[in-house]
């Protein structure tokens, strides 16, 4: 991610005269120190100005929009700020918003409280007024309220600045498909032109035989390096060398394409690999280790999600919904080859099985339990005329069993509220098999990025019923349609 920064304006007016809006100055410039000090914030805060008329807000939103390191802007109104002279400005944002609604002091102080105390420390109805102008624009925005010096607050901002930023990553990002989708399938598709009109995606393919030819350019000292790498990272299977540099050469040059076009994300199915010996396995899992995002059979969306979510931070792994243990209400998670070492428990181990699937010899891939703990899984579909990113609260554990004749990289959880209500509500919400799986993001981070992109969100929590699901679904519909 680039050092993205977060301006800070506050709203006030000429009113108070002049002594007032150097303290609001004063007092601002305290509050983005304080926030920046606080070690809780992925970026940094830069208080820019106060706004005290029309044309100050204007000015403020078009220098944020045209300003390629400004990831969002943080407004609060220290003072009353008549909401009228907000609405240029606001009208033309193009950057995530952050209402911070807040107050220089926590307390009122008893006996020093006069009129000028009261004039200078107005947010109390000064943002009540600036709320109300962001309601009436409809706009999109996050409101946190809090103090700017308690724990709590400053997490909920750093939490908005990582989906911010990641809906800043994702009007670049770009996607290459190596092939077609998997054929017959229908959840892998969308309208990419939608998605490049709505989000900025950029979707395209590149031919099977192009990468085949960067392959057979890959250099065997580029392979020995490549190597050097896999052994520092992970344990070998002693019959697993050979198959590996098969997956060196395959992993630089898909690497040496996708940065070409500054493709951040890609996909294959094991339908449209021609020429090419071995399934993408290792090859896959280490560029995904690496921050690249992946979508198994054609999967762009899911490709671009991975991305995202890589790029907001934290532990992610494309992921697919495999089989269940209906006696222990779990659900193993894996893919054939694909599933990103970052969220094992332990160290991977590099093994040569064969696949059973896609015609090829059998690749090189790693094979690893993922670690338990408190995550979430996405899925980002289709519905026409928009996309829905469903999240669902997960318990990732420990397997129960085994299971030594498996050779994939797989993962173990509970889903909320429990398998079958999930499943049903799942199936409702019309989720993929294919997920992000995420130790990191959670469903107040994906829900405020869904609002900053414009997309539909659905999240399966412990309180979730398919009945109260599915009246949400329909209310949802409808709204959508008279957007």
């Amino acid at each position: 991610m680039k050092n993205y920064t977060f301006w800070f304006a506050a709203g006030s007016q000429h009113l108070y005269g002049g002594e007032t809006l150097r303290q609001v100055e004063e007092n601002c410039r305290a509050i983005a120190d304080g926030l920046n000090g606080s070690g809780r914030l992925p970026y940094p805060v830069a208080y820019k100005m106060t706004v005290k008329t029309a044309e100050d807000a204007a000015r403020l939103t078009a220098e944020a929009n045209a300003d390629g390191d400004c990831a969002g802007i943080i407004t609060f109104c220290h003072t009353f700020s008549p909401s009228k002279m907000w609405i240029n400005g606001l009208a033309r944002l193009r950057k995530p918003y952050l209402h911070f609604h807040t107050q220089f002091h926590r307390e009122i102080p008893d006996d020093a409280i006069d009129m000028d105390y009261m004039n200078l420390h107005q947010s109390a109805h000064g943002d009540r007024e600036h709320g109300f102008i962001g309601t009436r624009m409809r706009l999109p925005r996050k409101v946190i309220a809090g103090y700017w010096r308690d724990a709590a607050a400053q997490e909920r901002i750093g939490q908005w600045m990582r989906s911010a930023a990641g809906a800043v990553f994702s009007e670049g990002l770009k996607v290459t498909r190596f092939g077609d989708n998997m054929r017959g399938v229908a959840v892998t598709e969308g309208d990419k032109v939608e998605a490049q009109i709505r989000l900025g995606w950029q979707v395209n393919t590149v031919p099977v035989g192009r990468l085949t030819e960067v392959m057979a350019e890959v250099s065997d000292a580029e392979i020995a390096e490549k190597m050097a790498e896999y052994r520092e990272k992970y344990d070998f299977a002693p019959s697993a060398e050979d198959a590996a540099a098969y997956q060196a050469r395959e992993e630089i040059a898909i690497q040496r394409l996708l940065d070409a076009e500054g493709c951040a994300a890609f996909t294959n199915t094991f339908e449209d690999l021609y020429g090419m010996r071995q399934l993408p396995g290792l090859a896959t899992q280490n560029l995904m280790s690496r921050g690249y995002g992946y979508g198994g059979e054609g999967d762009w969306k899911t490709a671009a999600l991975t991305a995202v979510l890589k790029a907001m931070g934290g532990v992610s792994s494309f992921m697919e919904d495999y089989t269940y243990d209906l006696k222990r209400g779990l659900i193993l998670g894996a893919h054939m080859l694909e599933v990103c070492p970052c969220i094992a428990a332990d160290r991977p181990r590099v093994e040569v099985h064969p696949l059973g699937i896609g015609g090829k010899e059998p690749p090189a891939r790693l094979i690893f339990e993922g670690k338990a703990g408190r995550a979430t899984v996405s899925s980002l579909v289709d519905m026409g005329g928009r996309l829905r990113l469903i999240t669902q609260d997960v318990e990732c554990v420990k397997p129960p069993l085994a299971m030594p004749r498996l050779p994939v990289a797989r993962v173990m959880w509970k889903p909320s509220p429990n398998l079958e209500t999930g499943a049903e509500s799942w199936i409702l919400a019309g989720g993929a098999h294919h997920t992000v799986l995420s130790y990191d993001c959670g469903a107040e981070l994906l829900r405020d990025w869904a609002r900053i992109i414009g997309a539909e969100f659905v999240h399966i929590g412990e309180n979730t019923t398919p009945h109260g699901l599915e009246q949400e679904l329909f209310w949802n519909d409808l709204a959508w349609k008279l957007k």
